[in-house]
C-alpha cells in the first residue's frame, strides 16, 4: 500500500510530461523517465502478490472510477495529499504549480487510462494461476 502514492503521482507526472511534450511538439525525456521509474516499481511490487493487490486494486478502482463518472473522479482526486496546492510531493516548497485546482494530480492519468492499465497488471500479475505459467511454456 506504501507504494500506492509514488505510483499514483508517478504516472500522473509522466501522463503531463508526455501531454507538454505532444502539445509542444518536443521530445518530452521527463515523461519517459517517469514512466521507466512507474515500471521499475510495478516490476518490484509483481514479486509480492500482496503488494501488487495493495496497490492494483485501488489503481484499477482510480481507472474504472475515471472510465465511469469522470466528474466523481476529479472530486475524489481533488481530495488526494498536495492536490490542493497543484503540487506534487517532491516540488520544491514555493515552486511552479504542476497541476491546476481544476485539474488535481491523477486526472490526466486517469483519464487516458493508464491507472486501469498499471492497476490492471498489477492485479493480473498477483493471480496465482498466471504467476507459475511462463511465456514459453507451450
Amino acid at each position: 500500500m506504501a507504494a500506492l502514492a509514488p505510483v499514483y503521482y508517478l504516472t500522473d507526472a509522466a501522463a503531463r510530461c508526455l501531454r507538454t511534450g505532444q502539445a509542444a511538439f518536443s521530445p518530452a525525456p521527463l515523461g519517459l523517465a517517469y514512466l521507466a521509474a512507474v515500471a521499475v516499481l510495478v516490476t518490484l511490487l509483481t514479486a509480492w502478490p500482496a503488494a501488487a493487490l495493495g496497490c492494483g486494486v485501488p489503481l484499477t478502482a482510480a481507472g474504472v472510477l475515471f472510465a465511469l463518472d469522470v466528474d466523481a473522479a476529479i472530486r475524489l482526486a481533488a481530495t488526494l495529499p498536495w492536490a490542493r496546492t497543484g503540487g506534487l510531493p517532491w516540488s520544491p516548497p514555493g515552486g511552479a504549480p504542476w497541476a491546476e485546482l481544476a485539474e488535481p494530480p491523477g486526472t490526466l492519468a486517469g483519464m487516458s487510462g493508464l491507472y486501469a492499465l498499471v492497476g490492471a497488471v498489477l492485479v493480473l500479475s498477483a493471480l496465482p494461476g498466471l504467476r507459475r505459467r511462463s511465456i514459453l511454456d507451450v
